[in-house]
């Protein structure tokens, strides 16, 4: 499906809309729509084939109960945020009570378990157990072999301890900067970036930690923009997100406050009332969650965001581009559709970092080029996000994109559609 330059024909304004057959206006529209309807036509045979968390509500409602009976646990209990992370699946011997492993796997899972830890909620869990074995949500929580083999990589590519010029602070922009507040999440996705935080047991940042950094955003003026991330931000209490958020909203100079969070995805019921209305204190906040399969958009998922959104607070999804889960056309795109019917926009498709135990999860570069091709034109700009390469050592993102300007002289120029047309295109 790569764009192939000997196919590019050169299309002159002057005569896009001309005739030779003198057929009528109309009669050139419903040829056009034809063409348009051919170009989807691969899509639409793909697409049902491509579940969602809505596809799978009776598998889910299994995997659920059984989850609550082996658990020895209430309905109330699953909708507790706290329940949840207490009973976070994270040994190969609860995990069998869940999902077949053979011997191999579990000894794999167990010498992983050894260097580098892992969980998942319950809620999370369910999701697995509808997912077929090794499949997209699998590969997310479970940790595999490769990790502990992969000699690939770095610990920290994005240089992050080079870029903290204060207690719990990184920063990589002239106006904006990131506080970390904590490394607990409510599953430790394996292709995150910041595995090395995990450590041995979770641990929020301390008070003096969290006000070093408020002072550091004091301290500099032209800071208008700060992001709350970890782990996972809204893992920190209510009292404690409170309190932060209220700090920031002091300083006349910060503009908007970020969090990140993947919540929404592996503990929507972390979305509690009491959440919302202390974010609905302090606007404006904008969250980017990180979907990143088909799979992950489920009724309890909407019912989070909806909350949020009712909130005030504006969402946005960063994925993670990831092979053999998300790296083809056709699953990104019933993806990014899925999103925006959550009131989510697919805001960043991010190129995995190169992080050590981590590469047999990265897909290519031209993975993402070509679904960067196959969304723009064949869906709506608001599903389409912005492909992007975190430079090495903190050097910042940078986008990715196809090329769609091919010459340029003066006030002329050439472009390529996304139809692989090329026309020529003149300013005044």
């Amino acid at each position: 499906m790569a764009i192939k330059r000997d196919d590019l024909t050169i299309q002159h304004p002057e005569h896009l809309h001309e005739q030779s057959d003198g057929s009528t206006r109309k009669q050139c529209a419903l040829e056009r729509a034809a063409e348009l309807r051919e170009k989807i036509k691969e899509y639409l045979a793909e697409k049902d084939q491509i579940q969602t968390g809505f596809d799978l509500v009776n598998e889910y409602a299994a995997a659920r109960s059984k989850i609550l009976d082996v658990l020895g646990a209430s309905d109330e209990d699953w909708s507790n945020w706290k329940w949840q992370l207490r009973n976070r699946i994270d040994n190969e011997e609860m995990l069998s009570h869940f999902v077949e492993l053979t011997d191999k796997e579990r000894e794999e899972i167990s010498e992983v378990s050894q260097s580098l830890r892992w969980a998942l909620s319950p809620y999370y869990m369910a999701l697995v157990m509808c997912d077929k074995p090794h499949g997209s949500v699998w590969m997310q929580s479970i940790p595999s072999k490769l990790e502990v083999t992969d000699t690939h990589g770095s610990e920290d590519p994005m240089a992050e301890s080079w870029t903290s010029p204060a207690p719990g602070v990184t920063r990589r922009y002239p106006d904006r900067m990131i506080i970390n507040v904590t490394n607990r999440c409510a599953m430790f996705c394996r292709h995150c970036q910041r595995r090395r935080n995990i450590g041995a047991k979770d641990a929020d940042k301390s008070r003096a930690v969290l006000e070093a950094a408020v002072q550091y955003v004091r301290d500099n003026e032209e800071i208008r923009d700060v992001l709350i991330t970890g782990g996972d931000a809204l893992l920190l209490s209510d009292k404690t997100l409170d309190w932060l958020l209220g700090e920031l909203d002091s300083i006349p100079h910060v503009e908007i406050k970020r969090i990140g969070t993947r919540t929404p995805v592996t503990l929507p019921q972390r979305i509690t009332p009491e959440l919302c209305a202390i974010l609905e204190k302090h606007p404006p906040i904008y969250i980017n969650t990180q979907f990143n399969s088909p799979l992950e958009i489920t009724p309890e998922a909407k019912e989070a965001c909806d909350r949020l959104v009712k909130a005030g607070v504006v969402l946005g999804n960063q994925a993670v581009l990831l092979r053999g889960i998300n790296n083809h056309p056709n699953v990104m795109k019933k993806l990014n559709q899925g999103l925006l019917r959550l009131r989510v926009r697919p805001y960043y498709i991010f190129q995995a970092k190169n992080v050590k135990g981590t590469t047999h999860l990265i897909a290519s570069i031209d993975d993402g080029l070509e679904i960067m091709e196959y969304l723009r034109g064949y869906t709506s700009g608001l599903a389409v996000p912005t492909y992007i390469i975190n430079a090495p050592y903190g050097n910042g993102k940078t986008p990715i994109a196809p090329n769609y300007l091919l010459d340029k002289k003066d006030n002329h120029i050439l472009i390529r559609t996304w139809e692989n047309k090329v026309i020529p295109y003149e300013t005044p």
